[in-house]
C-alpha cells in the first residue's frame, strides 16, 4: 500500500511540475517570437525566414516568403501597436508533426489598418531552440 502512494504521489508530483513549467516555456518562446516579429516590422524580410524554424523553410521558399510577406506588410504601413491577446501551449497541430508549439494571438494596429489578429506560432525546433513556425494576419 504505501509502495502505492509513493508511486501516485511521484505521479501526481511530476504532472504538476510539468503544469508549473508550461508559463516558463511560453515566456521562453514569447521572447523568440517578438524578436522574430520585430524583423517583420522593420521589413528585414529574408532575416525572418532564415531565423524561422525548419518546418516553416520546409514549407516556404525564401524568395516566395519575402514576396508574400511584402505584399501583406507594405500596405497596412507602419506597426503602431501589437498587445498579446492569447498564448496557447500545444503538443499537436493540424499538419504539423507532433512536438512543443506555443500559438500566440496579437491584436495589433498599423498605421493604414486599426485592427489587425496576428496569429504567430513558435515551434521547439530540432535543436532544442524556440522558433517561428507560423505566421497569420487578418
Amino acid at each position: 500500500m504505501r509502495r502505492l502512494l509513493v508511486t501516485v504521489f511521484l505521479f501526481v508530483a511530476i504532472a504538476f511540475s510539468v503544469q508549473a513549467s508550461e508559463p516558463d516555456v511560453i515566456e521562453e518562446a514569447k521572447v523568440e517570437t517578438l524578436e522574430w516579429l520585430a524583423l517583420t516590422d522593420t521589413a528585414q524580410y529574408e532575416s525572418s525566414w532564415d531565423s524561422a524554424s525548419t518546418l516553416f523553410k520546409a514549407a516556404v521558399a525564401k524568395e516566395d516568403w519575402e514576396k508574400s510577406l511584402s505584399a501583406v506588410r507594405t500596405p497596412i504601413g507602419a506597426l503602431e501597436t501589437r498587445e498579446m491577446a492569447a498564448s496557447k501551449f500545444r503538443s499537436t497541430l493540424p499538419g504539423a508533426p507532433d512536438g512543443e508549439y506555443v500559438v500566440f494571438q496579437f491584436s495589433s494596429s498599423f498605421a493604414n489598418k486599426a485592427t489587425a489578429l496576428e496569429t504567430v506560432t513558435a515551434m521547439k525546433d530540432t535543436d532544442g531552440a524556440w522558433r517561428v513556425a507560423g505566421y497569420f494576419i487578418k
